[in-house]
């Protein structure tokens, strides 16, 4: 108890200092946050349609999500393909500075970056989860920084999907020899396959490929997962979709940002775009996972023939993959240096695989 009107005053002033200075302490930091927080604004550019379930929704989402955790701080400016450059050339423009990042397959660049193509898809490779403990844990972070870095482009990992179809064709595949002559849609090292099968190889957008095969432009095409080759109507033109997809057993998707771009930004927008591109890679891999049944169970509906290729085949195309890698490593160094990291990993990996997991007849 106060015995003196004075010496309440003097407490009741001493709590008020004691208040403020409290006050003072609380409201530093959040000031401090309020004048370092920065505003990013970047147009992104997408390879995919932001209609493809899985596989052209990925960026969005990740836009979405980026700017909701920063408070409206980080925002992108997502543009559909063509929109600002063609799907296929978001890498050129990402490198020169033309776009501060893009998002894309990454592969689309195999004339000029070689071993870009491994980290995008490698045929008889890792399963879409394989690749990503190789990727976070065995070395790949590391390698696609080493692969791009004399590009200007710092690439980080955004995306990942089911595996692809092994394509979509007008008649039944019986033998390879049918592969002769024959035009088609293929993109990288399986592209390379087909054409020292003697297959008459071309890249086209995907919103090109169900007319190209209406017309006859074009023979067969691959493209992607059930869900993204439904939406662009393949099935109503080729009645026979093979499986599995030997060529693209993952198919992951980068944001390319642009080296200046990138190091203008704080360390803690970099960690924030990072770990969101992360939980991107999750939202891709799951979302593509759970979407691809339905689409097969309507494909088996309407009379589309939804089969494997034979055993023989697929012997003999994983025989002409292993000579195509062969001779992609014996003329790019980067390149084998990949091949050999995603190699080593594998046979580690194998042992574990073989042992923990059913096999799948017995599921």
């Amino acid at each position: 108890m106060f015995k003196t009107k004075t010496s309440v005053r003097r407490a009741v002033q001493a709590l008020a200092v004691s208040a403020i200075a409290i006050a003072a302490v609380v409201q530093v930091p959040g000031s401090a946050m309020a004048q370092k927080a920065e505003r990013i604004r970047w147009s992104v550019p997408i390879a995919f349609s932001s209609s493809l379930i899985a596989l052209g929704d990925v960026l969005p989402w990740v836009a979405k999500r980026l700017e909701e955790q920063s408070g409206g701080n980080i925002k992108f400016e997502v543009f559909e393909p063509g929109k600002v450059v063609p799907g296929n050339e978001i890498f050129d423009a990402v490198s020169t500075g033309k776009v501060d990042a893009g998002f894309s397959w990454m592969g689309y660049e195999l004339g000029k970056v070689p071993a870009s193509v491994l980290f995008g898809a490698r045929p008889f490779g890792f399963t879409p989860w394989e690749y990503m403990a190789w990727y976070y844990f065995g070395g790949g972070q590391d390698l696609v920084k080493e692969v791009f870095a004399p590009h200007n482009v710092v690439p980080i990992f955004c995306g990942i999907v089911s595996p692809e179809t092994a394509g979509w064709f007008r008649f039944e595949i019986t033998s390879l020899d049918q592969v002769k002559g024959l035009k088609i849609r293929f993109a990288g090292l399986g592209g390379k396959v087909m054409q020292k099968l003697g297959a008459s190889v071309t890249v086209m957008p995907a919103g090109e490929l169900q007319q190209a095969l209406e017309k006859g432009v074009l023979d067969a095409t691959e493209f992607s997962i059930p869900t993204a080759d439904e939406q662009l109507g393949f099935f109503k033109v080729a009645k026979y979709n093979y499986f599995p997809g030997w060529h693209q057993p993952y198919t992951s998707q980068f944001l390319y940002v642009n080296k200046a771009a990138w190091d203008k930004i704080s360390p803690e927008s970099r960690a924030m775009i990072e770990t969101t591109c992360m939980a991107g890679v999750n939202y891709s891999l799951t979302k593509s996972e759970a979407s691809q049944a339905a689409v097969l169970k309507r494909y088996r509906d309407a009379g589309i023939t939804t089969t494997q290729l034979s055993p023989a085949i697929l012997g003999e195309l994983k025989k002409v993959t292993r000579e195509v890698m062969a001779e992609e490593a014996a003329k790019d160094a980067m390149f084998k240096k990949v091949m050999d990291s995603q190699d080593a990993f594998e046979a580690a990996y194998g042992n574990w695989r073989g042992l923990a997991f059913l096999p799948s007849a017995q599921r």
